[in-house]
């Protein structure tokens, strides 16, 4: 028989526990929010690499994306409406992952490596979100206190 597994409220009340969540917040929102700036400073080049890949709409797929970034990115940093931020991010990163860094489909080595680093950024993104996802629906200290649940 297996023991109840009970779960434990989310609590910051450790020393620092509060500001520490925030810069891991910032850094991780901030980063995202910057890289899909990058979908609308170079949306040439990001489309034409979608129409490579294959995707429908490449252009509409680049601001699309963008949108996704920037927006789940500012969410999560600044802690307004933290599971619809956190929830888009990691349903993008893990769809992007696979639909644009299939590394398994890849023969020149380089780009292969290119490619599995890509797809394993994403990974680890899409995990972190997952995690904030996890507690979005939680009061997050230093947050705007905006959202859905």
């Amino acid at each position: 028989m297996l023991a109840e597994i009970a779960t434990i409220p989310l609590q910051f009340d450790a020393p620092f526990a509060g500001e520490l969540f925030l810069l891991g917040r910032l850094l991780f929102g901030a980063t995202l929010a910057f890289m899909g700036l990058n979908h609308f400073m170079d949306l040439e080049t990001m489309a034409g690499y979608a129409e490579f890949k294959g995707l429908p709409a490449p252009r509409f797929s680049v601001i699309a994306s963008g949108l996704v970034l920037v927006l789940g990115g500012l969410g999560v940093a600044a802690g307004a409406f933290p599971v619809l931020a956190a929830g888009a991010l990691a349903a993008f990163l893990l769809v992007s992952a696979v639909t644009m860094h299939d590394f398994w489909s890849v023969d020149d080595p380089e780009e292969k490596q290119s490619e599995m680093t890509s797809f394993l950024k994403n990974v680890y993104g899409a995990g972190a979100a997952l995690a904030l996802l996890a507690v979005g629906g939680t009061a997050w200290p230093y947050a705007a206190g905006l959202g859905l649940f």
